[in-house]
């Protein structure tokens, strides 16, 4: 059956961090261990509650400042350089548009429930079809009820689908239901995979 759909992951792929060093100033100045920070704010009870919609954004980082100690000051200056670092990928977006020519084309993230207002303000929704956000549907990947709901929301079958992720894990779930994976490690690999697999340049 022909390829009809492209559906990428966000974070990891769209959006990469390119440099640590802000956070690893953090994790020296609070007190944690390498990496520490980064498990905060997207792994731990917490961090997966946000993710599944369990918790609101706003609860899950009330816990990390209660969790680091931290005022009100602080907490906004500590969000501000997690962040500070990360980057869009607008070679990749711009191949994106590209492969919107013969492809429908998804977003399908493990993020926060308030990602959708991020993704719009951004103007990142405007390169795809459908968005599908764990925290809006309670479920994340790689449990296969969110690639289902991403394939429903494009009209395709998961034999019609390749799905591209950096984590191995997420993409092994995706070609266990049917779907050509492409396991994301960096921009060339995946542009190089998706253009024998597409044909788009």
């Amino acid at each position: 059956m022909p390829l009809k759909a492209v559906i990428f992951d966000f974070g990891g792929v769209l959006a990469r961090t390119r440099s640590h060093q802000l956070r690893a100033t953090w994790e020296q100045r609070l007190g944690l261990r390498p990496g520490e920070s980064s498990e905060l704010v997207f792994g731990g009870e917490s961090g997966r509650a946000a993710q599944h919609g369990w918790v609101s954004d706003t609860d899950h980082w009330a816990y990390i400042q209660r969790r680091l100690g931290l005022d009100d000051a602080t907490l906004a200056e500590f969000r501000r350089d997690f962040f500070a670092e990360d980057g869009i990928d607008t070679d990749l977006l711009a191949y994106i548009d590209r492969l919107r020519s013969g492809y429908r084309v998804g977003l399908l993230s493990n993020a926060m429930a308030d990602a959708r207002r991020f993704f719009t303000a951004s103007g990142i929704a405007d390169h795809f079809d459908a968005m599908t956000i764990s925290g809006e549907e309670g479920v994340m990947k790689p449990d296969a009820r969110i690639y289902g709901i991403a394939l429903g929301r494009l009209n395709v079958r998961p034999n019609e689908a390749i799905f591209v992720d950096d984590f191995s894990e997420n993409v092994v779930a995706a070609r266990a239901l049917g779907m050509t994976g492409v396991h994301f490690t960096d921009p060339q690999q995946a542009r190089r995979e998706l253009m024998i697999l597409t044909g788009v340049e």
